[in-house]
């Protein structure tokens, strides 16, 4: 490329100091190596640059890698997913429980205590109506006799906050309505000991299973003492596992 460069200044030189070219031969001249002297330019600075070679691992070696990364927390991710979705249930239930109970016991003091039994059931359905309309079939007339059923029986708020954190509303509904205050203590207590399904629950009611056991046949004392066992050290008697032939 220098060379062409001095070529075109070397002709330039003698056009100037009146060398043998004419003007005509000269603008021609001049022309054609302009043109020459752009190509050889342009073909000089765009000669390709040799590419650096980068050693960069393989994608398969990269995909396995991430993969073998992926498998060691996955299981601990979906443990959190499972932990935190168990104890989101619990809280729920727990929280309509406790509204229940609330529910319960505000109908109870405004009928029971405020001598208004005579209208009980009227005022019942007075707030199912308005209730249901605002806020669905939960809170029908026959829920909102289970509410109350529910705050008859259990009075204090310090053991319905218990319950609630182990038993679901379904549990507690056919709980409440056993008269025998031992016997719907024995299933209360079997339920938190044993972890019985709603279900569980349920058969064992159909199959009188506390009348099959030999302590139904104690005396009342004895049974109490054996439910308190029971309640307060999780451990299950003979008297509560053993059944009469």
């Amino acid at each position: 490329m220098e060379a062409t460069i001095a070529g075109y200044f070397l002709v330039h030189e003698n056009i100037v100091h009146g060398s043998r070219f004419s003007s005509e031969h000269t603008a021609t001249y001049r022309g054609q190596h302009s043109i020459h002297l752009l190509k050889q330019i342009t073909k000089d600075t765009h000669m390709p640059q040799k590419a650096t070679e980068i050693n960069l691992p393989s994608i398969d070696a990269q995909t396995g890698k991430i993969d073998r990364i992926a498998s060691t927390i996955i299981g601990d991710i979906r443990d959190l997913i499972n932990q935190a979705k168990s104890e989101l249930a619990t809280t729920v239930n727990s929280a309509l429980t406790l509204l229940y109970w609330h529910i319960g016991r505000r109908i109870y003091i405004e009928v029971l205590k405020g001598k208004r039994a005579e209208y009980g059931e009227q005022i019942v359905v007075a707030l199912a109506q308005q209730l249901e309309a605002e806020y669905g079939r939960g809170f029908s007339t026959k829920n909102l006799r289970h509410m109350l059923r529910f705050a008859e029986i259990f009075e204090a708020e310090k053991i319905v906050y218990a319950l609630s954190r182990q038993l679901s509303w379904t549990h507690l509904r056919s709980l409440i309505y056993i008269e025998d205050p031992l016997k719907r203590e024995f299933y209360l207590e079997m339920c938190r000991s044993e972890g019985w399904s709603t279900r569980t629950l349920q058969n064992r009611l159909d199959s009188m299973l506390f009348e099959r056991t030999a302590l139904s046949r104690k005396p009342t004392e004895l049974l109490a003492v054996e439910l308190a066992t029971l309640r307060d050290q999780e451990a299950l008697s003979p008297n509560l596992v053993l059944k009469d032939p």
